[in-house]
């Protein structure tokens, strides 16, 4: 028989499992809903006793077994410490003992946000670079980074933390991070409507954005479509913000390519060329017309990417 692992995606509404070959083909997934008893210590029971669950279901032998890699939504150090997930009220623990006691198997853990950028890389937007930057626009601005084909974590496992670049000190408002100018606070979803609610207040010129009740990132992006003066300048604001991020992040990291993924990615074409349009202006010459990447695996990307750590 073949070698497997799981790659698991621990969320805090719902916990996604996949069971996928070495050569990174997706065999099969399921998910369950994220259950925060026990100050969070159930979250690894129930994922361990589904592993073993399916493993029973499935037949699999342990020797085909390769092990499972974990996905999590905070920082994991190299050793799988984790100093706190506050999300799912989990203090500081080593998941990657804690599962492998659970579940007698190898176990490698791994931020979600890296997860997700791992995923693109391997078999994804990403796929047949070495050196890329993924961006998730969401309801925050979350990233990953991946250097020479490996993930970049850093020291506390806090890398790639590009939704927290201070971009702008005129702002007033907090981010939710305790800063402020923060790109979180213009590329994210929420940052986006925020920026369409201001310019919408600043003047009584006509929109279509007026008539949307209850504005979303993606009206905002389907009236810029459309041609609405003022959901474009929604769109080109966020999208400035969000190109001199990464023209930031491209002087350090030096990627061959970026992926935008996310709720907000869906937007598509007029996201992508516009960012394009403002990071190649503030970008050195060297660094100039990197290519960008729509992501392609939407909601599978962490479990994917669980399972390449478990692989590299």
């Amino acid at each position: 028989m073949e070698q497997v692992c799981f790659g698991i995606d621990i969320g805090g509404t719902a916990v996604k499992v996949g069971l996928f070959d070495t050569e990174g083909t997706l065999l099969n997934k399921w998910d369950f809903a994220t259950k925060k008893t026990g100050n969070g210590k159930d979250i690894l029971k129930d994922s361990a006793e589904f592993i073993k669950e399916k493993i029973k279901e499935l037949q699999l032998k342990s020797e085909n077994i390769i092990g499972v890699g974990v996905g999590i939504p905070g920082p994991v150090q190299d050793n799988g410490d984790v100093l706190e997930l506050a999300n799912l009220g989990l203090g500081h623990f080593n998941i990657e003992e804690e599962m492998n006691s659970l579940t007698g198997l190898k176990v490698k853990a791994i931020n979600d946000a890296n997860a997700a950028a791992l995923g693109e890389y391997w078999m994804g937007g990403g796929k047949g670079y070495r050196n890329v930057v993924l961006a998730t626009l969401g309801t925050g601005v979350g990233g990953g980074i991946i250097i020479n084909g490996h993930i970049l974590v850093g020291s506390k496992g806090a890398a790639g933390e590009i939704g927290h670049l201070a971009l702008n000190e005129e702002e007033t408002l907090s981010c939710g991070c305790g800063k402020k100018g923060c790109l979180e606070q213009y590329a994210s979803a929420t940052g986006i409507v925020r920026i369409a609610k201001g310019i919408l207040n600043e003047t009584t010129e006509a929109s279509t954005l007026r008539e949307k009740g209850e504005l979303s990132a993606k009206a905002i992006f389907d009236c810029a479509k459309d041609g609405d003066k003022l959901a474009l300048e929604a769109v080109e604001k966020a999208c400035y913000y969000l190109g001199l991020a990464l023209a930031h992040v491209a002087q350090v990291i030096d990627p061959e390519a970026f992926v935008i993924g996310g709720g907000v990615s869906k937007a598509g074409d007029i996201l992508i060329e516009t960012t394009k349009k403002y990071y190649n202006s503030f970008v050195m010459d060297a660094l100039k017309n990197r290519e960008f990447k729509l992501a392609t695996l939407g909601n599978d990307a962490g479990i994917y990417g669980a399972a390449k750590q478990i692989l590299a």
